[in-house]
């Protein structure tokens, strides 16, 4: 399957810190996972007030849901990341530890990064959400 996913830059556009402007994808299913926030089995909020215990958590998180589809970080096609913080640094930060973790193939492909303003559980500070071209 990851033959049939092109990643492409064109020259007439900025340089990306890692990213790629253009997914393409030639394949015939697609998976949508939800938002994956940081919660544990539970329910409960992982890493309150702690912008990397929560990333740490979603990347577990989307690990699994990953796997539960037979897909690895490397067939995400699409990545929005969502934090809450309107501080350019906060942002860097979940980027950056999303990049360098076991998911950080999937953010290699078409992404966009937002800060926000409020997420959906209280003392939420990040969210991610993946499309994905599941293999064959």
């Amino acid at each position: 399957m990851t033959e049939k996913i092109t990643r492409i830059n064109p020259e007439q556009l900025h340089e990306t810190p890692g990213y790629h402007h253009i997914t393409v994808v030639e394949s015939g299913r697609t998976a949508y996972l939800a938002g994956q926030c940081p919660l544990d089995r539970n329910g409960d909020l992982v890493g309150s007030g702690s912008l990397e215990s929560q990333v740490d958590q979603v990347v577990a998180n989307a690990l699994t849901a990953l796997a539960a589809v037979s897909a690895q970080p490397q067939h995400v096609v699409r990545s929005v990341i969502y934090v809450r913080s309107d501080e350019r640094d906060a942002l860097a930060v979940a980027w950056h530890r999303l990049t360098n973790s076991a998911l950080g193939p999937a953010f290699t492909t078409a992404s966009t990064l937002l800060g926000v303003a409020q997420l959906g559980f209280p003392g939420q500070l990040v969210e991610v959400d993946l499309t994905v071209a599941l293999p064959d």
